[in-house]
This record gives structure tokens, C-alpha cells and sequence, in this order.
């Protein structure tokens, strides 16, 4: 047998193992084989669009809980402080996963992206429109923003979608979204009159109301308040990859379903103390007291199984579709069911 159909015969051989594995073979196959099925799994980069929000706690939780360990998979978090720039690392390759908001999913079907959410991790979006003290006499309702400076994390952001939202509902057409992302540059964007108002999440707002500096203005972390303020549920934080590496990787993307619904049943059969315990110090800047009282006024948004509420999908595309410049007039280019699965939550065991 000459060198080169040695090299031919090794060659034919790895593609036909690689056909098996791609495939799911599931017969018999000793261990050497086994461990190449673990090793060719990927290694998960998760861009997080704020660590340190509370809206986003699923995501340091399950690593704190070791629950991506205990499913045997390995998991880089990476914090970035908007929706936005969090999607172009999935979409370039760098990252394999966001934790952030659905709406994206919808965003990018508009640009011919298929991106789609594996875990709904809430149906509401947990942020609220804060108002600075100051200023809470002139601006009492949506209404009145027009020709204000209102606070986003960044243009194309989830804060950008909800706010040109509010605005467009309100009849206002003018007003000047400003770049502040969130925490302390949102607080100091507040502190030096740089924005009149602003789209937030905990622990920035529990910072802001009890400090005195700020006041809800629109609540939507409670059921209640989306319903009144966006016309029903809008599915927000969930964990969505590209369909491609989810088509070619179900094994590990069940992985990450598993890790982030035990993490959801904790958070639910859970004080705010003993989540607020799990969670890195750093991210109680603020003190301990605010911190708990930041996850207690918002750990009522996350849902207990990842399931997505359909007729909440449904009503995120309405809104987009009406208020968001990337969106509109393309509802009816856009399959929602490309959007999200529950095909693997809905496989999860039981605790």
C-alpha cells in the first residue's frame, strides 16, 4: 500500500466519522470514540449585555451555581454593556451565544439574519423609564417627551426599541435619544443633566429612587405595567444563538437549556438574600440592602420553565413593526417561528 493511499484511506476515514458524529450515530462505539464526541464539542463564548444588571442574573447565577460545569459544558461570560454590540460578536463568529433581549431575534430577521432564542428567560422587560427628580413636574407621562434628551444604553439597543415604543405610542416624534449605556454612566448622565429621562434597569433604578435623584416613570418590570404600557407581554431577556450553530449543535445547546432552567427554578424557590449570596460582591455596589431590594423588585419577571409566550412573541413584532425603523412595513417578510424554539426547554428534566 503506497503513502498516498495510506493518506487517501486516513482521510476517507475521518470524513466518515466526522458524517457519523454530525448524524448522532447511536450505536456502539468504544471509548476512544466516545471521547472524541466530547472533545469536538464547542467551547461556549456568551456575550452578556450587562453582567451586572439584574435582568441579566441568570447568566454569572448558573456559572455561580455550577450548573454549566455540572452539565459539562464550558462557558466564557463576556460582559457588554448593549444589546447591540452584543449581536454583531454573535454574528461575526466571536461569540456563540447572547444573553439579551428577543427583540434582536426580530431585528435581525428584518436584515435577513436567522437568529433565534433557545431560553425565554422573561416575558416582561424588567427595565423601567426613570425620570430625573428634577425634571419629574415637566415630564409626568410619555407624552412628554417630546424635545427631551432620553437616556438608551446605545442606538439599536433594546432601551432604543422600547423607547421609540413609548414615544411613537405618545404621538411624540421629536426627541433626542442619548447614548449613556447603563450603572454609573447612567447615573452620571442623571447627576450632570445629560438626559432628562431614561430607559433602566436594576440595580441603577433601586440607586436612582432611593437615592431621591429619579422616579419611575414607566414600569415594566411587572406584568401589569408591560400590559398597560406596550398592549400585552414583551418577551424580553432570553439566551439566543445563531440557527445555523444550533442546527449543527443540539447536544450542547441542550446543555445551556438544562444550566438555565434549573437556574430559573432558583431564582423562583429563592429569597433575595440567598440569590443576592450567590451573586459576585462587586455587583452590589450600591450595598447589600439595595442590591437584595433590586432582585426583589424584579426577580417576578423571569420565567420558571424558558418557554416563550407566543401571543408575547407575536406582540414584540407588532410593536417593532410599527415603531422601529429596521422593522417596519417587514412583518410580513418575517417567520416568527424562526425566532425562538422550545424544543429544548421543553425537554429539560423535571426537577
Amino acid at each position: 500500500m503506497n503513502a498516498t493511499f495510506k493518506r487517501r484511506a486516513a482521510q476517507a476515514g475521518a470524513a466518515l466519522l466526522a458524517v457519523g458524529l454530525a448524524a448522532g450515530i447511536s450505536g456502539c462505539r468504544d471509548s476512544r470514540a466516545a471521547a472524541v464526541d466530547s472533545a469536538a464539542e464547542p467551547e461556549i463564548n456568551i456575550i452578556v449585555g450587562g453582567l451586572e444588571k439584574v435582568i441579566y442574573m441568570p447568566a454569572k447565577l448558573s456559572e455561580s451555581l455550577g450548573y454549566f460545569e455540572k452539565e459539562g459544558v464550558k462557558v466564557n461570560l463576556l460582559g457588554e454593556q448593549s444589546g447591540a454590540t452584543a449581536e454583531n460578536a454573535l454574528l461575526t463568529g466571536s461569540a456563540q451565544a447572547v444573553v439579551g433581549f428577543y427583540d434582536h431575534t426580530i431585528d435581525l430577521a428584518a436584515k435577513n439574519q436567522c437568529i433565534t432564542s433557545v431560553v425565554q428567560l422573561a416575558n416582561i422587560p424588567g427595565e423601567a423609564e426613570v425620570v430625573a427628580a428634577s425634571k419629574a413636574d415637566m415630564i409626568k407621562s410619555p407624552a412628554d417627551f417630546e424635545g427631551k434628551n432620553l437616556g438608551i444604553t446605545s442606538l439599536g439597543s433594546s432601551t432604543d426599541f422600547l423607547t421609540q415604543a413609548l414615544a411613537g405610542q405618545a404621538g411624540v416624534k421629536n426627541y433626542t435619544p442619548a447614548k449613556v449605556g447603563a450603572g454609573q454612566t447612567f447615573l452620571a448622565a442623571i447627576d450632570n443633566n445629560g438626559i432628562d429621562a431614561g430607559m433602566t434597569t436594576d440595580p441603577t433604578i433601586a440607586q436612582l429612587t432611593e437615592s431621591g435623584k429619579g422616579k419611575v416613570l414607566v414600569e415594566m418590570r411587572t406584568e401589569e405595567g408591560t400590559r398597560k404600557s406596550l398592549g400585552g407581554l414583551y418577551p424580553a431577556a432570553s439566551v439566543y444563538m445563531a440557527c445555523d450553530f444550533v442546527q449543527k449543535n443540539p447536544k450542547t445547546v441542550q446543555k445551556l437549556a438544562n444550566a438555565f432552567v434549573q437556574t430559573l427554578r432558583f431564582i423562583n424557590s429563592s429569597s433575595p438574600a440567598e440569590i443576592a449570596a450567590k451573586m459576585p460582591k462587586e455587583y452590589a455596589n450600591g450595598g447589600q440592602a439595595l442590591y437584595e431590594k433590586s432582585i426583589k423588585d424584579t426577580k417576578t419577571m423571569f420565567n420558571r420553565d424558558g418557554i416563550m409566550d407566543a401571543e408575547g412573541a407575536k406582540n414584540v413584532l407588532r410593536i417593532l413593526d410599527s415603531y422601529s425603523s429596521n422593522v417596519k412595513g417587514k412583518s410580513g417578510t418575517i417567520d416568527l417561528s424562526k425566532t425562538y424554539t422550545t424544543e429544548f426547554v421543553s425537554k429539560v428534566p423535571a426537577p
